[in-house]
């Protein structure tokens, strides 16, 4: 069975998604140590180091995974993505800059047999001398061919709009990425009514007492009048009476009217991020109901399983959800790798033939 090596964890959805595809990952590592709980729960028999990647060096991997070579072995990671995403509002990051670059030195040092990388599309729209340009500099100068463009994970059964950058590096095949799955007539994207609309019904600050997860933010009266005047299915804060109005949108702003909006149930859902729970931060109102999606709602938009359980405090289980790889496009992932593997041993096979 083919094995990997998931860097930058967290809870574990690019780990859950490479499982379900039949990849043996054997170890999950992040400086997070917080998911922990999370990922071994969920990911057995999975385990989890708390370490941080930059620090980690090959004789600390080889002992924490007990493997000796990495010749056949799947290095996969997502990197916190703060320096090249839009959401981030200002100031240097250089510590998560140079994480990509410290999964890089594993790779120099392990020359595992194929790379899996994810992330926001930004990362690769940075000009110069980048450190993405850098990072594909470093794997093409050990020998990798590598592909990489941009993928939306709807088009992977994935009931959200989530643009992601994918690369593939192999040694002994010039790789490609997979093509879309969703979208089409016979294949329809998933929809938010797809992944919750089975969920008990909430209100504002309550906890489910029979299904895990299934928690939701309290609101303020005033942000709860707000989504009264939200009209369900897709409406947004143009519908409230000027009384309701944020300082920052009254006058003649016409920004974006994300911010305290209702989901559309037979649309995939808006990006979620690590604030997925709260109305205040996104297009996460709830279709119907008063209130943000629920946790397990946010999970679920994720593709993730409802047995899937997440272990933390409410803002921390947000992060897990809104900063995971979505399992089914991890999934996808992992299908297209084994493919591109298998044919690269038959690749070599006819070689040594010859």
């Amino acid at each position: 069975m083919l094995k990997a090596i998931d860097f930058f964890c967290g809870a574990g959805g690019l780990t859950r998604g490479l499982l379900n595809a039949g990849i043996s990952v054997v170890s999950g590592f992040d400086i997070d140590e917080a998911s922990k709980e999370t990922y071994e729960k969920n990911n057995k028999p999975s385990k989890f180091h708390a370490v941080d990647v930059c620090a980690l060096d090959l004789g600390q991997l080889r002992k924490l995974t007990r493997l000796r070579s990495f010749s056949d072995v799947v290095f996969v990671g997502c990197a916190p993505c703060q320096p090249f995403s839009q959401q981030r509002k200002s100031g240097p990051a250089k510590h998560s800059a140079t994480l990509l670059l410290g999964f890089g030195r594993l790779v120099q040092a392990a020359r595992p047999r194929a790379v899996l990388i994810e992330n926001v599309p930004g990362m690769a729209r940075v000009r110069g001398y980048s450190t993405f340009r850098r990072f594909t500099r470093l794997l093409e100068t050990l020998g990798y061919k590598i592909s990489f463009d941009i993928l939306d994970a709807k088009h992977f059964g994935v009931p959200q709009t989530r643009r992601r950058l994918v690369l593939v590096a192999l040694k002994d095949l010039q790789p490609t990425l997979p093509s879309q799955v969703f979208g089409t007539e016979r294949r329809p994207f998933r929809t938010v009514r797809d992944a919750i609309e089975h969920f008990p019904e909430m209100e504002a600050g309550e906890i489910h007492e029979n299904v895990f997860n299934h928690v939701t933010a309290s609101i303020t009266e005033v942000n709860l009048e707000r989504l009264r005047h939200t009209p369900h299915d897709g409406g947004d804060r143009r519908a409230w009476p000027k009384r309701l109005f944020l300082d920052c949108h009254k006058g003649d702003y016409k920004g974006h009217t994300d911010v305290y909006g209702r989901m559309a149930w037979d649309q995939p859902a808006p990006t979620l991020t690590g604030r997925c729970h709260s109305i205040s931060n996104g297009r996460y109102g709830h279709p119907e109901q008063d209130r943000a999606i629920s946790l397990r709602e946010a999970a679920a938009l994720q593709s993730f399983p409802d047995r899937y359980e997440f272990v933390g405090t409410n803002k921390h289980v947000a992060l897990q959800i809104g900063n995971a790889v979505p399992v089914r496009f991890a999934e996808y992932l992992g299908r297209h790798l084994v493919k591109l593997l298998s044919e690269s041993r038959k690749n070599t096979k006819r070689s040594k033939a010859a």
